[in-house]
């Protein structure tokens, strides 16, 4: 089971540093600065998602990000991305006590970057 958890949390974050790579020309997996200087509202969006995962509100945060997303801009892929990079830092104990699994947040990365027509996610946690 650990050692099933470790290899999904390394996917998922090669997976962040590559479309960082590929759409930001960046090689990290640190979004921070990219959404402090976004026009679009991202970094709102990222600030209240911020405060929900202080709170250990991790579903909550997971539907908002959902509910507010602007697949047409840029700085809000980078919001998703900063996102399940952090939660993918937690330990299995603090995602458990939040209700979530690292599983979900493979989904949710799956989910949100296909809808930024990122629609080869899927296959590659295959």
């Amino acid at each position: 089971m650990f050692y099933e958890q470790d290899w999904l949390m390394k996917q998922i974050q090669m997976l962040v540093r590559f479309i960082g790579k590929a759409v930001f020309k960046k090689d990290t997996d640190e979004f921070t600065q990219i959404i402090e200087k976004s026009a679009s509202g991202a970094d709102i969006l990222f600030k209240e998602l911020l405060c929900m995962l202080a709170e250990g509100e991790i579903c909550r945060a997971e539907n908002h990000l959902f509910d507010s997303v602007d697949v047409k801009s840029k700085y809000h892929l980078a919001v998703a991305l900063e996102f399940y990079s952090r939660l993918n830092m937690l330990s299995d104990d603090e995602l458990e006590k939040a209700d979530f699994s690292r599983e979900e947040i493979k989904e949710g990365m799956v989910n949100i970057t296909s809808l930024f027509g990122l629609d080869f996610t899927d296959e590659y946690f295959n």
